[in-house]
Order: structure tokens, then sequence, then C-alpha cells
């Protein structure tokens, strides 16, 4: 039997994880400018953590989330998004306690799994980046969160994206809204799909996310949750798209956003991107909103929260096509090519050294011939390269050459010591 790695996973072997590595560089460096933290959470929980906060009538829930029962008859489930584990992780370990600065931000890079239908962008074990904000129900945090969306897909080069933002207001507006909703499908429940008629009695708001060719015509006649929102909810959701529109961030007013989780509350909002190489039409990188009640589903104290998260997958062919500057080819700063008896040990020392001045440096182990070493030099795109024979190990003095114009220049061992100088004079 031919082993292979199982259907909608990639192996992200070095020629691309160097990519990887600079995107998720980006994102670290961005989150904590803003003092935003990373936590951790383990990549499997207890079912109940996902089905109580994506929602049992949620795709996740239903048809995507790996599940299984472990030795001990315990039902765990592989991490279908970011955010529950996060929000179990908050109050299991007391993170609301008044020790801890509200609001407390936090941030995530983690391996996430669906069983969806591979695709472009979409696996089935996938990473998503993402933050996480507890214990403010200022206005003030939802646009710091729109505004850390929004400039990360700046910092990282995205281009043509397009926020779009709607409310799902609070408690009694989406009841109102879900008792308008089910009085709007009921009487076309024979018409609509298999897991649309089911909703309709478990979430309706469910239905508005539908791909579902069946229930396709009858949702643009559907009500609409802006028309249902109360004067509070109006008047928050008015003071983000003013604050918005102050800051020169541009928005789509999209009342047809409704999110694919049950836990949101409030504002919700998805960066979207138009680009025809990739996609037929405007698909989502980034999206995120409110939750205010999913802490206390946990049984914690009652906490607003507001939180973001980007399928790195898709944003990863997004950058490929829109900002291949970000991804070129990694460089070794100095290759240490050596020939002659004796040499080997001084070439190990020295490629230390340089290492431990912060440099990268490589040698050849397996000490192939001098132009065999050169041509690796090349091969690993090396910008100098340092060579040392007998005689130069006798004399004590190096040649040292620049592979982009091939100038060289002569330099001491113990000039060696100061690599922050050997650079300056090799780059002035």
């Amino acid at each position: 039997m031919k082993v292979q790695r199982p259907k909608g996973t990639v192996d992200i072997l070095p020629d691309d994880s160097y990519k990887w590595e600079r995107v998720e560089n980006v994102a670290r460096n961005f989150f904590s400018r803003a003092h935003y933290r990373e936590m951790r959470t383990p990549m499997f929980e207890n079912y109940e953590v996902f089905s109580r906060s994506s929602g049992e009538s949620s795709d996740i829930v239903e048809k995507e989330m790996y599940d299984f029962y472990d030795k001990g008859n315990r039902h765990i489930a592989l991490r279908p998004e970011g955010t529950a584990g996060v929000v179990r992780a908050y109050v299991e370990n007391k993170l609301y306690g008044p020790e801890h600065v509200k609001p407390l931000n936090v941030f995530y890079i983690d391996p996430t799994f669906r069983y969806e239908r591979p695709q472009a962008g979409r696996q089935r074990q996938f990473h998503q980046i993402g933050i996480e904000s507890f214990g403010s129900d200022s206005y003030l945090a939802d646009v710091e969160t729109i505004v850390l969306g929004h400039d990360l897909l700046a910092e990282l080069g995205v281009k043509n994206y397009e926020l779009h933002i709607n409310s799902l207001g609070n408690a009694q507006v989406r009841k109102d809204y879900h008792d308008a909703l089910v009085n709007y499908f009921t009487p076309l429940k024979d018409k609509l799909s298999e897991d649309s008629q089911r909703r309709l009695t478990m979430n309706p708001l469910r239905i508005l996310d539908s791909k579902a060719a069946e229930d396709q015509e009858f949702l643009p006649g559907a009500p609409k949750i802006v028309d249902y929102l109360d004067e509070e909810s109006r008047e928050n959701f008015n003071k983000i798209t003013s604050t918005l529109t102050q800051l020169g961030i541009d928005y789509v007013l999209d009342d047809d956003l409704v999110r694919g989780l049950d836990y949101y509350t409030g504002i919700i909002f998805e960066f979207m991107v138009e680009d025809p190489t990739l996609w037929e039409s405007a698909t989502t990188i980034l999206g995120g909103g409110r939750y205010d009640h999913l802490v206390e589903e946990f049984d914690g104290p009652q906490t607003p929260a507001v939180g973001f998260g980007i399928g790195e997958e898709r944003l990863m062919l997004v950058l490929q096509k829109q900002n291949p500057e970000l991804f070129g080819k990694p460089a070794v700063d100095f290759f240490v090519a050596n020939i002659g008896e004796g040499t080997e040990l001084k070439a190990v020392e020295i490629v230390r050294s340089i290492r431990n001045q912060g440099y990268s440096a490589q040698y050849d182990v397996d000490q192939k011939k001098l132009k065999a070493q050169f041509k690796k030099a090349n091969r690993v795109n090396a910008k100098y390269v340092i060579t040392l024979g007998a005689k130069e190990l006798e004399n004590g003095i190096l040649n040292i050459k620049r592979l982009a114009d091939g100038e060289t220049i002569d330099l001491s061992l113990n000039d060696l010591n100061d690599m922050e100088n050997v650079v300056n004079k090799l780059e002035g």
C-alpha cells in the first residue's frame, strides 16, 4: 500500500515553509505592537466546547467537525475554529480576575480542522490567525478590532480588499428577527433545501448563509436585520461606522452578512478580496465580530468580547499573487568554503562565531571540492563566501567575496569577532 497524506491535507515543504514563516512573523510583530499576547490552546477539546459555541445547527457542527470518542469514551473534537478554545481557556484559567488588565488582548496562530470539500485555499487541515479582546463593551473596542484587521492586511501587502459590515443587535433584536424569518420562510418551507427546512425550526438565521441553489432565489426577499435594530443597537452601529469614516476606512453596509457561527452579537464584519485571477467573485479573507455572551456560555462571568480570524491558506494564495516580493528567496549571509587539511575545525568555529553574532552562516559538511562548494554557495543564495585554505589558516588572512558583483576584500581572522563591522565594510 502506497503511503500518502490524507485527503484535504498539504505538506508544506522547505521551499514554501519560509513563506508561511514570513507571514506569521509579520502578524506576530504587528500584534505585539498593539500589545496582544499569544495564547496556545489544545488542537482538540471536549466536543461540547465547539457544539455549544458554534451552535448545533451550524454547518461546522452538523457536517464539518472531526469528532471521535477516545479510549476513555470521552467525546472529543478537533478544533474547527479558534475562538471557542480561547474562550474556554479564558474561563478555566480565570483570566477575568482583577489581577489581569482589561481588556485582555490575545492572538493565536493555530492549525484547525474541518471536513469539507478540498479546493484552492480550503483544506481539511488549515491554519487560522486570529485575535480576541475580552472585557470592553465600548464601540471603540469594535473599531480597534476592525482597524487592526484592516491595517494587518495593508502591512502584509493585500490589495483590493473591501470591508463589509453589519449588526446583529442585542438579544431582543435577534428574537424579533428570528420571528420575522420564521414568518417569511415558513410558507416557503417545502421549496427550501433539506438543510434549511431543518434550520427553520432550529435557527432560521442559518438559512441566510445557505449556498444551496434551492434557497438562493428566496434570500433577496428575506427580512433584513437592520430593520429590526433597536435605538441602542442602531446608535452603537452608527458610532462604529462614523468613526471608521473619520479614520478613512471605507466600508460597505451589507444586510446579507450574518457570519457562520451562532455566538456573534452586535457588530459583525468581513474583509473581502476581489481578484478575478483567483476567484470568480469577491471572497472573504478575514472575518469577525462581537460575541458578548460566549464567556457566560462557558460558565464564566458576563464578559463582552470581540475578535477576528484569518484563514491562512487563503491569505497565502492572495499574497503570492498580489505581493510576491514578500517571498523573496531566503539567503545565507556567509558561506564558508574550506579546503585543505586542518581547515575543517576552523570552518566550524568560524560558522559558529558568525551565527552567535546574529548572522546566518553555513559550510559544507560533506567537504566536497572547492568548486562544488562555490556552486553550493550559489544554490543556497549566499551573499558572501569566505574562502579558507591552509595558506589562509597559516597567515590568519581570509578572502571574502560578494557574490552579487564578485567584489573581494581581505580580512583577518580576528576581524570576524566583530561581524557588524565586517558587514559595514562589505556593504560600504
